[in-house]
């Protein structure tokens, strides 16, 4: 194991992080849109109303989080359109405080990926104080400052190690931590966590096996019945005869990050899974709107105000923010085996490519996950499995052990 796990700790990943933005759970829909946009993961924690207004940020008051996924489904079941994102956030939020955890910044780096690794998505973390007895005779530059260990020739020296200094007050600010930032921290470590980075995925056995996936021709409804916990998304396939899965897009909260709710839950409610990834109209002739439309950003999807949608306009390509190029008629009723290369082409790799490759097809993304296909199979595109957050951090801390006990 990398002695970066043990040297680092959580706080040198606090350093120019903002202060926590609540959400509430008495905030509307279109309150929480706002908030997923400028988010990582496509979604953002959810808190109960403070009791005074300068009550500090706390685990005790965390409910849940809210994805992009999340406010599509629920517009589409409503059927409300624009009037359910007045809805306000606890009508949606699914209460699961297990996925943030209260940490101190004093925190090893290797047991914050162990607590990651077991489920928690954010961490909330104290931004200011300071804290002594670090696991080894120095701590990363924190706050501008190398911090000199206090070591102890006692036994109980490591228990006390991450204890922050009375002097902490209710003022103190916090900020959260999510795994893309801990991503983005390894990303600046390959070095020192060499060999694993340049490894093949399939030989540190960082490829899940266990997707989830629909047929394209199943209701895109489907697959939000069938929504995993994490990664969040749910692949679309077309089974070929020999029974393999070959990969037409998924559906999932990075797919919907930053989209327009509206269209989206349209599409959700009245077309197939492989109507949805491709933008399809709904008369499924063709993939994309031919009316020319402004230049579309650079985001995953098309940022346009939250929630909001041009009434007159139908769901399309471009209303969920995919490209129109390389199309190609869709016959009704049937998938096509052919499909754009624009925004709906899913995020691959092979079971031959680096985990370095993989975590930085994620972060140049934004990504939770890569789909894996078989470079061996004789059509292209036949899925293998997923790559996650949690498979990425189970493969770079395989080696763990306990931290030396040695000064």
């Amino acid at each position: 194991m990398a002695a970066v796990f043990f040297h680092h700790v959580v706080g040198d990943l606090t350093v120019g992080k903002p202060e926590v933005a609540e959400l509430r759970d008495t905030d509307t829909l279109d309150d929480a849109a706002r908030a997923i946009a400028a988010s990582p993961e496509g979604a953002v924690p959810v808190w109960r109303p403070r009791a005074t207004p300068d009550e500090p940020p706390s685990g005790a008051r965390f409910i849940g989080m809210i994805s992009a996924l999340d406010i599509a489904a629920f517009v589409a079941a409503s059927g409300a359109g624009d009037r359910a994102m007045r809805a306000v956030v606890g009508e949606v939020v699914q209460p699961n405080p297990g996925l943030l955890r209260e940490i101190d910044p004093g925190t090893r780096l290797i047991d914050a990926l162990e607590l990651m690794k077991q489920g928690v998505k954010r961490f909330l973390v104290r931004k200011s104080g300071t804290w002594t007895g670090i696991s080894k005779r120095f701590s990363v530059l924190y706050n501008g400052k190398w911090l000199k260990n206090m070591e102890s020739s006692s036994p109980s020296a490591a228990s006390s190690s991450r204890q922050l200094s009375s002097s902490a007050s209710s003022a103190d600010k916090f900020c959260c931590l999510s795994r893309e930032d801990v991503l983005r921290f390894l990303i600046g470590c390959l070095g020192a966590l060499a060999p694993i980075p340049l490894s093949q995925i399939s030989s540190l056995g960082a490829i899940n096996p266990h997707y989830t996936y629909v047929e394209a021709s199943a209701p895109a409804m489907e697959a939000i019945q069938k929504i995993p916990q994490d990664p969040c998304a749910v692949a679309v396939v077309e089974t070929m005869p020999d029974g393999t899965r070959k990969i037409l897009g998924d559906i999932s909260t990075y797919k919907l990050w930053k989209c327009d709710y509206v269209a989206a839950a349209w599409a959700l409610a009245n077309l197939s899974a492989g109507q949805f990834v491709i933008g399809a109209d709904e008369n499924g002739s063709m993939p994309i709107s031919p009316v020319p439309a402004p230049p579309i950003s650079s985001s995953p999807v098309e940022e346009i105000g939250p929630g909001r949608s041009p009434r007159a306009k139908k769901f399309s390509s471009r209303s969920i923010g995919f490209m129109n190029s390389q199309v190609n008629q869709m016959a009704i009723g049937r998938t096509r085996s052919m499909y754009h290369r624009g925004r709906s082409t899913p995020l691959t790799c092979r079971t031959t490519s680096s985990l370095a490759a993989v975590m930085a097809q994620m972060l140049s993304h934004r990504a939770t996950h890569v789909w894996v296909t078989d470079p061996e199979a004789e059509e292209d595109g036949v899925l293998g499995g997923v790559v996650g957050y949690t498979e990425i951090f189970n493969a770079v801390t395989r080696s763990a052990c306990p931290s030396p006990t040695t000064s």
